[in-house]
């Protein structure tokens, strides 16, 4: 691993798992679904140190929740900033020409360019990329190592447009439609692969480190979605990890996973806005069906894209009642029910700053359970960032060879 305070990897990870247990009841429940968390009474100095921060001291947290925190005398925020921080992994070669992004985000593109550049290709591995989508990562291999590169993707129309990009742009490129979590895909896998997958989710990238170990090939790996599973409960991969949890008595669910990838590259202004009155007028309705229903628990409603939202609270109320069958009586105080939403989002957000500081160390404690099960099975491992923070917060990699 790369040089770091804290680069023994059992120690770290033995300490974010310590961590996480100790302080699980305040980051694993979500203040959104609840009129007040419990762990407010048990923590009554966090939550007046919270509860009193200044709309300029809750932006400036949740966009760093690490520097100069006023909560550094309540939680272990030092700690926690020292066992996530990782150097960049040694970018290689020169950028990659300007006229490869085509009909690649700008963004993405990006991404791309900073993953491809950490790669440690040898000269006889053969590439294939997990996950490949429309195949951008992989024409841009083709293109970068003058090699024929192997993508599998499950769905027939990326396939086709990855295809006829591939063919466009003259990368000799081999498209699969092929299922990676079917027993058929370890017939792509072999010693002399390298695969590479940027962004996999879930059980997708979970599914590629045992057909590696079954293989004893290379990968380089940028996880993501951790949360995207079949099972509810997390099972730990390595051993140390299962080990870990039962000695410190974490128990993980899917949900809990969830929050590792929460944070977001900022949204522009009108999108934060506009996110910010759809979460404010949530609770309204919530405040709104609680009273309605006679119970005092949370009724979820379904997600509304953007540019789909009603104009006016009630219209919302109306929506909302309807999606969860509710009717709802005439005379009602809306103007009451929307201050209320955004009285608790004030609330719900300062709380909320709790979870933000674990989003990151929970991101970690899983991208270990990783790297262990790799170096379990004898692979040598480096975990490192592969681009800036500002590209995209899921900027973790870990690379992984047997030789």
């Amino acid at each position: 691993m790369p040089t770091h305070p804290a680069s023994n990897i059992e120690s770290r990870f033995s300490r974010l798992t310590a961590l996480l247990a100790e302080w699980q009841s305040v980051w694993r429940p979500l203040p959104f679904t609840q009129r007040r968390a419990a762990w407010c009474e048990r923590h009554p100095e966090l939550t007046e140190t919270l509860l009193g921060l200044s709309d300029a001291q809750l932006a400036r947290l949740q966009a760093d929740p690490w520097h100069a925190s006023p909560l550094a005398g309540r939680l272990p925020v030092a700690e926690l900033a020292g066992l996530v921080e990782l150097p960049p992994l040694a970018a290689k070669g020169e950028p990659l020409p300007a006229a490869w992004s085509q009909h690649v985000g700008g963004r993405k593109w990006q991404q791309i360019e900073a993953f491809i550049r950490c790669l440690d290709v040898t000269p006889h591995e053969r590439l294939l990329e997990w996950c490949a989508g429309k195949g951008h990562l992989s024409r841009t291999l083709a293109r970068r190592h003058g090699r024929e590169v192997g993508a599998l993707e499950w769905q027939a129309s990326l396939c086709e447009e990855g295809r006829r990009l591939a063919a466009a742009q003259q990368a000799p490129v081999r498209l699969y439609r092929q299922d990676v979590l079917a027993d058929e895909v370890a017939g792509f896998l072999s010693a002399d692969t390298h695969v590479v997958a940027l962004h996999a989710c879930g059980d997708l990238h979970l599914g590629l480190l045992e057909r590696a170990v079954a293989a004893g090939c290379t990968v380089t790996l940028a996880p993501c979605c951790y949360h995207r599973t079949q099972a509810a409960d997390y099972r730990p991969v390595s051993q140390l990890g299962r080990a870990l949890c039962h000695s410190h008595s974490l128990h993980l669910e899917r949900n809990d996973l969830a929050l590792a990838v929460q944070e977001t590259v900022t949204a522009p202004l009108g999108v934060r806005r506009h996110r910010e009155r759809a979460n404010a007028w949530r609770l309204g309705f919530d405040e709104l069906q609680r009273e309605l229903r006679g119970e005092d628990t949370y009724l979820p409603v379904p997600s509304l894209a953007y540019g789909q939202m009603p104009e006016r609270f009630d219209d919302f109320c109306h929506w909302a009642a309807q999606r969860k069958g509710l009717t709802l009586p005439d005379g009602l105080d809306y103007r009451r029910y929307e201050s209320a939403g955004w009285q608790r989002l004030a609330e719900v957000s300062r709380l909320e700053l709790v979870r933000h500081l674990f989003r990151r160390p929970l991101e970690m404690w899983l991208a270990m359970d990783r790297v262990q099960r790799l170096e379990e099975a004898g692979f040598r491992v480096e975990i490192g960032t592969f681009c800036a923070h500002r590209l995209t917060p899921r900027n973790l990699c870990i690379r992984a060879r047997t030789s």
